[in-house]
């Protein structure tokens, strides 16, 4: 379900993210800047501390409460943030899509987390929200993200041009996008 945490390996799991979550999503965040930096928008300084973060988890939580976002966060055996997974953009009706965003721990990154956590998120978004169509962007050097879509069955469909401000600069990303069922859409659904 949705709501509930689903264990990955290694006493990590994917969970929905919670407002008491901004200490330890401000100390990974910290601790992964400069890893993450090149993939990344530029962010204040009051990004990376624990009110920042907490004002980030309170929109991320307003919302998904709206129904445009689903947000998760990668924990630890000690419940400690270690990455976050949104799909952004939700869009319901007959067009049911999303766009998935992620990043995880300098500390843990390279060890198949992103991959377990991606192919889950895409059954919860089968499964629990019925959506034909997720979608995720690169920027075109992030080789590693390119990997993992693709272990999770992710196609690339196409380039698009200063798609994002990543680093301070308006940067090319490849897309890919993963169908999740072609099954039609009916009665609540729509």
């Amino acid at each position: 379900m949705i709501d509930d945490a689903h264990p990955l390996h290694a006493g990590i799991r994917l969970r929905p993210v919670r407002p008491s979550d901004a200490a330890s999503c401000a100390e990974a965040l910290t601790r992964s800047r400069a890893y993450m930096r090149p993939w990344e928008p530029l962010r204040p300084e009051s990004f990376y501390t624990e009110e920042g973060q907490s004002r980030r988890v309170a929109a991320l939580l307003a919302e998904r409460e709206a129904g445009r976002v689903m947000p998760w966060v990668l924990s630890d055996a000690e419940d400690r943030v270690v990455g976050g997974f949104n799909l952004n953009a939700l869009v319901l009706g007959a067009f049911r899509s999303a766009v998935l965003g992620y990043w995880v721990d300098v500390d843990l990154a390279g060890r198949g987390l992103a991959t377990a956590a991606v192919r889950r998120i895409c059954e919860l978004a089968r499964d629990e929200l019925r959506l034909h169509r997720v979608e995720a962007g690169t920027v075109l050097d992030n080789t590693a993200s390119q990997r993992v879509l693709a272990k999770c069955g992710f196609e690339e469909f196409g380039l698009a041009r200063g798609y994002m401000h990543i680093d301070g600069e308006w940067r090319d990303h490849r897309l890919f996008h993963r169908l999740l069922h072609d099954g039609p859409v009916t009665g609540a659904e729509s």
